[in-house]
């Protein structure tokens, strides 16, 4: 168990830190979370919005929907379309869902929205009324519809006058507090008036909400690695950071395609998309349906924006193991992992944390595989030891207009874990006598499998255990972790850290001193040594053997000993076996004598038997009309079947049992009993009276 658990911690660790600053596109592990996450119950994904984010999830991903959800979800899309008081919210999913789906709604029906949709922006005094009027009017547009918006001018004006300082918008006008999610919205919202309207918009509006926007991104959050996010400063509507980021950035690539001149000169560099891209990326897979719709359609307004389209340098693997030689490989591709344009990526150097003003690696191109569109360096010289390094690429786009359009954010860092087998040697564990420090008892060790060593020692010696660590180039080599463990057979457990001076690792357990810590417990003590790291590719925990403890008595105000930890899996285990003590049967008469009181209790049947081959049998009274015979003979046949189920019940059947088939069959014999002797006394009573 505890082998298994160090393993894992080394596994654990491992994987946090080559996550730092590595940052992957959008992969087939997305794919099949989509199918996970995305699970329609009884052929409906929920409400409208919730399958229209599942439908759009789906089709940005290019993941086909095994379920067919038409024909539970058209008819409540038509009934809602249909409905002229379903509010703007949604009316948009159903149309959105509608446009996936392919829904059959009459032509005629879209005029109606339009011109119902048209009233509720004039009327509108809510961002969100704005936002959902409008993204519904656009989607009526895509379907081949024409749709102009009515004072195009006017609802600009309108939404705008809802913006505040610091480039973040209210939610309505009796808001005092402003949002920076709702910025995101308004300027969707802005986006889509552009493209209703019937004139082009008075450039000087446009250019006051270009801005806005560049007073948006003062006031961007980020880190150290180059991820940038929005974040709200206010508890107006409180959205978490990757709401708000969404929400600004699907506002800010729908304002920049349709804002003349796009905003190219409105000072917001690539390098701030490709942070924001970073952010969404960082992420990961998301475990809720609400964050994994927010990061895909993110992704997907950055994939192909105006702006900058964001380039997403991304490493094969973060560790490369010296021994197997393994060839150092990245990737290049958009954010949701499309082919980049033609560029070369550059190693610009490599260097230990440690040492930055001396890099190990320096200005290397890394070879180009158009097949696979990787970029690799095919052999790492032999002079970079075993550790962890720092990389520093650079992305250089090929044709000078892609450097327009593309963000690649300079030069990226990324974290190599270069790994290799460590040697291990002049290990040994002995005991020393504590006043003259000499050496008791010295034994070899080999690291490289468990140990059987025994020892015995006493408070008055020393436990000491030694050996070498050296990497494959022979410098001295510090792993993350090298524990000694020592473990009494009562399963209390002791560690300790072992110090280095270079290659030589060291400790020396003064069990004088270490009396009150080891509880006073004499005995057996199990000795456990581990050494790990993430660079250590034969990284070990090994059982160095035992060590027999004779400590003197504790006095009375001691510390005892901890109550040893209940496994809380115990209770699934094999229970204790219960043997039951019966009662001792009592003495049985002898067998000849049973026999004998069966014969007797046979005696009257006999008897009887006889009794009636010398009388004979008497069937002059039965019945001879139809109906009172078939009484009589159910009737006898009942009596054989009362005397048969005790026969049956003698043999084999129990009482529960007997009970049940006597209840009906009694009352069936009854029955059939009465029927036959009333027959009989009024037979008898005619014969009298005759």
């Amino acid at each position: 168990m505890a082998r298994d658990l160090v393993l894992l911690f080394l596994i654990s660790l491992l994987f946090s830190a080559c996550d730092s600053k590595v940052f992957s596109p959008i992969s087939d592990g997305h794919r099949s979370a989509a199918s996970e996450l995305f699970t329609p119950t009884d052929g409906s994904y929920g409400s409208l919005e919730d399958t229209y984010k599942a439908l759009r999830t789906f089709h940005i991903l290019k993941v086909d929907r095994n379920v067919d959800i038409n024909s539970n979800t058209c008819p409540v899309v038509s009934e809602i379309l249909k409905d002229s008081s379903s509010n703007p919210k949604d009316v948009y999913f159903a149309l959105g869902v509608n446009s996936m789906l392919g829904c059959q709604i009459d032509s005629g029906m879209y005029e109606a929205l339009v011109s119902r949709l048209q009233s509720v922006i004039k009327g509108a005094n809510l961002l969100y009324d704005f936002y959902y009027s409008i993204k519904g009017l656009l989607v009526i547009k895509d379907q081949g519809i024409n749709v102009l918006l009515e004072n195009a001018d006017v609802v600009f004006h309108s939404i705008k006058s809802l913006s505040q300082s610091g480039g973040r918008w209210r939610f309505s006008s009796d808001d005092s507090e402003s949002s920076t999610y709702a910025a995101g919205l308004a300027l969707e919202a802005l986006a889509g008036v552009v493209s209703l309207a019937d004139s082009e918009i008075d450039r000087s509006m446009i250019s006051i909400v270009k801005n806005d926007i560049v007073k948006l991104f003062d006031s961007i959050d980020g880190y150290d690695d180059g991820v940038l996010y929005f974040d709200e400063k206010l508890d107006v509507e409180y959205h978490d950071p990757l709401s708000t980021s969404a929400s600004v950035v699907q506002g800010l690539t729908a304002f920049a395609a349709v804002a003349s001149g796009n905003l190219k000169d409105s000072q917001i560099p690539g390098d701030k998309i490709l942070g924001l891209a970073n952010f969404f990326l960082s992420i990961g897979i998301p475990g809720t349906t609400k964050d994994f719709y927010n990061q895909i359609e993110s992704v997907a307004c950055l994939e192909d924006n105006v702006l900058a389209v964001p380039l997403i340098l991304s490493l094969s693997t973060a560790v490369i193991s010296a021994t197997s030689k393994d060839q150092l490989k990245v990737k290049v591709t958009t954010v949701l992992g499309s082919v980049s344009p033609p560029l070369t990526v550059k190693l610009v150097q490599a260097f230990s944390p440690d040492t930055r003003h001396n890099p190990v690696l320096a200005h290397q191109e890394l070879r180009f595989d158009p097949e696979s569109s990787i970029h690799s360096l095919d052999i790492l010289p032999t002079s970079i030891d075993i550790g962890k390094y720092i990389f520093v690429f650079e992305i250089l786009l090929h044709d000078p207009e892609h450097k327009k359009i593309c963000a690649t954010g300079g030069q990226a860092q990324a974290f190599i874990y270069y790994t290799g087998l460590i040697k291990i040697e002049s290990a040994e564990i002995a005991i020393l006598d504590n006043d003259v420090e000499s050496v008791e008892t010295k034994q070899k060790l080999d690291l490289s499998r468990d140990n059987t060593v025994s020892l015995s020692a006493n408070h008055l010696q020393k436990i000491i255990l030694s050996f070498h660590l050296t990497t494959p180039l022979g410098h001295a080599f510090k792993p993350h972790q090298v524990l000694l463990k020592l473990r009494h057979e009562t399963k209390v457990e002791h560690m300790f850290v072992l110090k280095n001076s270079g290659k030589h690792f060291e400790i020396i357990l003064d069990l004088l001193r270490l009396v009150e810590k080891f509880y006073y417990l004499s005995g057996k003590y199990d000795i456990e040594l581990t050494v790990g790291d993430i660079s250590m590719e034969n990284s070990f925990l090994r059982a160095v053997g035992h060590v027999d403890l004779h400590l003197p008595e504790p006095s009375d105000k001691a510390t005892r000993p901890p109550v040893p930890l209940v496994d809380p899996y115990s209770r699934f285990g094999p229970k204790p076996e219960i043997s039951h003590i019966f009662r001792a049967p009592e003495k049985r008469p002898p067998q000849e004598l049973s026999y004998a009181f069966l014969a007797v209790t046979l005696l009257p049947f006999l008897c009887f038997l006889i009794g009636l081959m010398r009388l004979g049998v008497n069937l002059k009274n039965f019945p001879s009309s139809s109906l009172p015979a078939t009484f009589s003979i159910l009737f006898h046949a009942a009596i054989a079947g009362v005397l048969l189920l005790y026969v049956l019940f003698w043999l084999k059947l129990d009482l529960f049992t007997t009970l049940k088939i006597l209840s009906f069959l009694g009352v069936f014999l009854v029955f059939v009993g009465h029927r036959t002797l009333s027959y009989h006394a009024s037979t008898s009573t005619k014969q009298k009276s005759a």
